[in-house]
C-alpha cells in the first residue's frame, strides 16, 4: 500500500478515532453464519439511564460508529459510566459469552442484540466474521457496541478489531473495562501487587497447546520469581504447573483459582503448584476462571481473616 493510500486516523479524544477520507474500504460484509450467532431485539422496557448530572460526563454515540467496550469481570456494578452510556445509546450490540445478562438488560428498547461469543472447544464464530459484521452494521448507520468481558485490549482481541475498523474507514472509540485478571482477583481479596511482596506481575494466557508457536516459555516465567496471573488456563493448568516446576518454581508456591469472578456463583480454590492439578479436578472448577500463582495469593488469608472479623 502506497503512503498516500494508507488510512489516516485522527484522534477526537484520548480514545476515540475517526479514519480520514483516503482510507480504503473493505468489501461489504456478508451476514453471520447462523450456526455461530443469534440475534434478538431488546424488549421495550425502560433501561437504566444515567442521572442528568452524569450524562454531561459521557460522550455522544454517533450513528455509524463502533465502540469497543469492556464490560468488566462480570458484576454489572463494575461497569464504567461510559459503558452504561454506550448501552443506553447503542442501536446494535454484538456481545461475547462472558457478558452477564444483567448487563444486556441495560440496553435501550429496540436494540439489536447479537451473540458472538467464543468458548474453547465449542463452535464459535471466526474473528474475521465478527469484524465484518461490525463493519456491516456501522455502514447501515447504526451505533454499534462491541461488548466484551473484561477489557477489550487485554486478551480480548480488541486491538485486532480496532485495526480492521481503521482499514475499513469506520470511526471507533475504545472504552476500557476492569480486566478480570486484576478486578477479579481484587474481589477475591488477592492484590495484584503489594510493596514488599512483588515488584512486577505477569498477565499471560494459558490456552495455547503444548509445543505450539503461541505456547509460552514457562521455564523463563518461573525464573522471574514474580506472580503470574493467567487467563484461559484451567484446561492446561496441570501441564503449566509441571512446566513451571521444571523451570525451577517452588512446588509449594501458592495458587488461587477464581471461577466466575465477582458473580454470585464465584468459586475460589486455594492450593499449591504441586497440588493444583489434583485440587482442580476434585473441585470441578471450570472456565471462566482466573489463575493466580505466587506470593500475592498468600495475602488473601490475612485479608480474609480481617474482613471476617469485621463482619462477624
Amino acid at each position: 500500500m502506497k503512503g498516500r493510500d494508507r488510512p489516516v486516523a485522527t484522534a477526537l479524544t484520548a480514545s476515540r478515532f475517526r479514519v480520514g477520507p483516503k482510507a480504503k474500504l473493505a468489501p461489504r460484509a456478508q451476514p453471520y453464519d447462523s450456526v455461530y450467532s443469534s440475534a434478538m431485539i431488546r424488549p421495550s422496557t425502560d433501561p437504566a439511564s444515567l442521572p442528568i448530572s452524569l450524562q454531561a460526563l459521557t460522550p455522544a454515540f454517533a450513528p455509524g460508529e463502533v465502540w469497543l467496550v469492556g464490560a468488566g469481570p462480570g458484576d454489572p456494578g463494575l461497569l464504567t459510566l461510559h459503558a452504561v452510556n454506550a448501552l443506553a445509546q447503542a442501536d446494535a450490540i454484538v456481545y461475547d459469552a462472558l457478558v452477564d445478562p444483567r448487563v444486556l438488560g441495560l440496553a435501550r428498547p429496540g436494540t439489536l442484540l447479537e451473540f458472538a461469543g467464543k468458548r474453547g472447544g465449542k463452535p464459535s464464530p471466526q474473528q474475521a466474521d465478527i469484524t465484518r459484521r461490525l463493519i456491516a452494521l456501522a455502514r447501515e448507520g447504526r451505533r454499534v457496541l462491541r461488548l466484551k468481558g473484561g477489557d477489550p485490549f487485554v486478551f480480548g482481541r480488541g486491538g485486532e478489531e480496532a485495526l480492521a475498523l481503521v482499514e475499513a474507514g469506520i470511526p471507533f472509540r475504545i472504552v476500557p473495562g476492569v480486566t478480570a485478571g486484576l478486578g477479579g482477583l481484587a474481589s477475591a481479596l488477592i492484590p495484584a501487587t503489594t510493596r514488599g511482596t512483588n515488584q512486577a506481575v505477569v498477565l499471560a494466557t494459558g490456552h495455547a497447546a503444548a509445543g505450539s508457536e503461541e505456547d509460552l516459555d514457562w521455564a523463563a516465567l518461573a525464573r522471574l520469581r514474580q506472580p503470574l496471573v493467567l487467563y484461559m488456563a484451567v484446561a492446561n493448568l496441570p501441564r503449566i504447573a509441571d512446566a513451571l516446576m521444571a523451570g525451577g518454581a517452588d512446588p509449594a508456591t501458592p495458587v488461587a483459582i477464581v471461577a466466575s469472578a465477582t458473580l454470585p456463583s464465584e468459586q475460589i480454590l486455594e492450593t499449591t503448584l504441586d497440588a493444583a492439578a489434583e485440587a482442580l479436578a476434585a473441585a470441578g472448577i471450570a472456565a471462566p476462571s482466573i489463575v493466580a500463582i505466587g506470593s500475592i495469593v498468600g495475602l488473601r488469608a490475612r485479608l480474609r481473616g480481617l474482613t471476617e472479623g469485621m463482619t462477624a
